[in-house]
């Protein structure tokens, strides 16, 4: 790394003022504090400067995802066998195969949304922030392992360009990057992110796996569960046929986004994120606890008209990205509410809604996404109510009595 550093800071006049490449400072700066810990300091003024800058937490948050994103390739590996027919393979050939499967998918969010910031932070001549590291990673999560990598590409942009870039980037926007960016998939292409084929890798992958048959299913238990009609018990099968119960739900061996159906690997991320302080506990404790209320209302009233009315609260909770969206995307600092009182409304609202759109609506098995994005539009509203209450109960107390 020390001839990394020389090198880096050798090449530093180029980009400099004068210098024959400072048209691409900002590029430069990128990857100098994504390497390095800069080490500008301030002019003038007294300053207090934190040790947890937005590289780092950005890193953190990165790290926390990292069991969803191993348990995922795991999962592809493990779900593409099992719909072959074929005997399921050794733990490492399963990750493999899940490794190869998501990495395109990486590469191409990446590398789209990276390239968008780089060159808006060239022509606007500010520096590039690091929001998209975290954003670059929960796309692939998110989105179902056979989603076209031309859709990603284009999903991604848009997102970047039109909710992040256009409010001032990094900081500025009001809808999560990522979520909107599955949001564009889902209505713009259903298709292709909703049935029962998508969410199993099909083929094989430089020689790993096997290509699979035509007649194979692989509804998610969601969605299986939303088709139901005229029937008083609820029956979720894997990929194999094999009844589910909450346990497998829970260890998130099933049909589903990539990294969304392990709420196991969800609450060890959400540790991660909570023990440094990232995250604010009162929204997930929030979201959760909104869930489960509406959940055990929908519980009670139950009609086979409406057949996910029927599942049990700790299904409801493990099921589809409801757990993902609690911990990784209602939690967003920029997206989110900012006042305490506020984060309790906000993450309650996110677990009441999340439920009632996948319960209430057939046609739609899934509520979280569309529940998040909905508080991100009235998260100000919250924060100003709150506020509001707080200034006009000191004004009552200020006043003279009459």
């Amino acid at each position: 790394m020390k001839i990394l550093k020389r090198y880096f800071d050798r090449m530093r006049p180029y980009f400099e003022e004068g210098g024959r490449l400072h048209s691409f400072r900002s590029v430069y700066d990128g990857f100098d504090t994504f390497l390095f810990t800069p080490t500008a300091t301030s002019q003038n003024g007294t300053h207090i400067h934190d040790a947890m800058d937005s590289k780092r937490l950005m890193i953190i948050v990165v790290i926390a995802l990292l069991p969803c994103l191993v348990f995922g390739m795991y999962n592809t590996g493990y779900q593409h066998w099992l719909a072959s027919g074929e005997e399921v393979g050794p733990f490492r050939t399963l990750l493999l195969y899940g490794f190869l499967a998501v990495l395109p998918k990486l590469l191409v969010s990446y590398a789209v949304g990276l390239g968008i910031e780089f060159a808006v932070a060239q022509w606007r001549g500010e520096e590039i922030q690091e929001g998209f590291l975290v954003t670059g990673i929960l796309i692939p999560l998110i989105c179902p392992i056979e989603t076209p990598l031309w859709m990603i590409a284009v999903a991604t942009a848009f997102s970047v360009i039109f909710v992040k870039e256009v409010f001032g980037g990094t900081g500025y926007n009001i809808f999560n990057v990522a979520l909107v960016t599955r949001a564009f998939l889902f209505f713009a292409y259903p298709a292709s992110m909703s049935g029962d084929k998508p969410f199993i890798a099909h083929d094989q992958i430089l020689g790993v796996g096997t290509p699979l048959p035509d007649t194979f299913t692989g509804a998610t238990p969601l969605g299986q569960v939303a088709t139901m009609s005229g029937d008083s018990a609820i029956h979720m099968v894997g990929v194999n046929g094999a009844e589910l119960s909450t346990w497998d739900l829970f260890i998130g061996l099933i049909p589903g986004s990539f990294g969304e159906t392990s709420t196991l690997c969800i609450l060890i991320g959400a540790a991660i994120l909570l023990f440094t302080g990232i995250a604010s506990w009162r929204i997930v404790l929030s979201v959760f606890a909104g869930g489960a209320v509406m959940s055990w209302i929908a519980h009670m009233t139950a009609t086979p008209a409406y057949p996910v009315s029927m599942l049990s609260v700790g299904d409801q909770l493990c099921l589809g990205g409801f757990a993902f969206a609690a911990v990784f995307m209602a939690t967003d600092p920029v997206t989110a509410a900012r006042t305490d009182t506020g984060k309790y409304i906000y993450g309650f609202l996110v677990g009441v809604i999340a439920i009632i759109i996948r319960t209430y609506n057939n046609g739609y098995p899934e509520g979280a996404m569309l529940a998040v994005l909905l508080m991100n539009a009235l998260a100000p509203l919250i924060d100003y109510c709150v506020v509001q209450c707080n200034i006009n109960r000191r004004a009552r107390r200020t006043r003279p009595n009459s």
